[in-house]
């Protein structure tokens, strides 16, 4: 009957037939340390006042604190600090030892004479108001233009930011950078788009055209790896890659590298064997991460909740099959639900939070580190 299969595929939301087990992780094996967040934005990457204007909260502390504390979450990374002022404004409200604020680069800056030993300079007073590491985002490589806004983009190996990857080196601030985005953004909106219906949602997101491609932002990011052997990065949503090989050559490559799981467990989740060999080789260098942000983002496979954490929690744990990456009606990344890794607790302590605690030298035996 041809009016009964007349459904839009915004509404289609299948049912599952399947008889499966199914494993509810209220709290993780062990505490939580949550590598990457957003409770708050600085200014934009444009606005002339960058430094100086109030963040933008997204998620109080008490907020945070109220999730965190039902699910076993013993500390977050705000990565969205700001810069200058406004990083300090950041650090004042998110401050304790639940919370780590990253700073950001002063991109308002980028064309003015000098600049590289300004940003340098700039990263030396973050860490001593507090900062704790230094976050780039995909501002550079894919928005961040000679004059800001306009002219060409400024390539993620441009020269003039060797100083900034230098002082953070020095600083002992790990540099999270978000390099790229999923493969599929890169190639044409149409029906062999996987990720059809979230750059329906997202159209921004595409960068299909006059952008560089996705091998080549890599490349360029790798070329600054190199150069900065004495610097600790972590690759935000496992380095963007859905090729785990390709990852895994990075890691191999550059000791100085770790990623972060934030957002991709339904990446991760949808080729469990491979993944789960990955966490074994690479379990020092495996961030737990979520990219938690406010739900009114519209992002439901990063809003902040207790559910989001669960069923982190499960794919880590459980080897439960076929279940959904996201607490939302419609998978919101792509039509595919995931399967669970396992991990044994030798690797589940480590991804879960010693990894990050080494790296920002958190001592997780002190009083008030542990969960509530």
């Amino acid at each position: 009957m041809p009016g009964q299969m007349d459904v839009m595929l915004s509404e289609f939301e299948p049912k599952s037939m399947l008889t499966v087990p199914v494993t509810r992780v209220e709290l993780p094996r062990f505490p939580v340390f949550d590598f990457h967040t957003h409770l708050s934005f600085g200014a934009d990457y444009s606005d002339r006042g960058q430094d100086s204007g109030e963040p933008r909260i997204l998620i109080t502390p008490e907020e945070a604190l109220a999730v965190m504390d039902a699910v076993g979450v013993r500390t977050v990374v705000n990565l969205t600090g700001g810069c200058g002022r406004c990083l300090e404004k950041t650090l004042a409200r998110y401050s304790g030892p639940r919370f780590a604020v990253f700073v950001e680069p002063w991109w308002q800056k980028s064309g003015e004479p000098g600049y590289p030993q300004l940003q340098a300079d700039e990263l030396y007073r973050a860490r001593r108001a507090g900062a704790r590491g230094l976050k780039v985002l995909k501002v550079l490589g894919l928005f961040l233009r000679e004059r800001i806004t306009e002219g060409p983009l400024i390539m993620i190996d441009d020269r003039r930011f060797d100083p900034m990857w230098e002082a953070a080196g020095a600083l002992k601030m790990p540099v999270v950078i978000h390099v790229s985005d999923p493969e599929a953004f890169f190639l044409p909106v149409d029906r062999f788009n996987e990720r059809y219906e979230e750059l329906g949602a997202h159209p921004d997101w595409s960068f299909h055209g006059d952008f560089p491609s996705n091998r080549e932002l890599h490349e360029a990011r790798n070329r600054v790896l190199a150069r900065h052997p004495g610097t600790q990065f972590v690759l935000a949503h496992v380095g963007n890659a859905e090729n785990l090989g390709w990852v895994a050559e990075w890691l191999d490559r550059f000791p100085n590298v770790l990623v972060d799981i934030a957002a991709r467990i339904g990446e991760l989740g949808r080729q469990p064997r491979a993944a789960r060999r990955f966490f074994d080789r690479y379990q020092d260098r495996i961030l737990f991460a979520t990219d938690a942000i406010s739900r009114d983002a519209g992002l439901p496979q990063q809003t902040l909740s207790k559910e989001l954490y669960r069923i982190y929690y499960r794919f880590l744990e459980t080897e439960d099959e076929y279940f959904d990456y996201s607490p939302a009606p419609v998978p919101p990344q792509g039509r595919w639900r995931i399967y669970g890794l396992g991990l044994p607790e030798r690797i589940l302590s480590q991804v879960y939070h010693e990894n990050a605690a080494r790296l920002l030298g958190i001592d997780t035996t002190s009083p008030g580190a542990g969960n509530r």
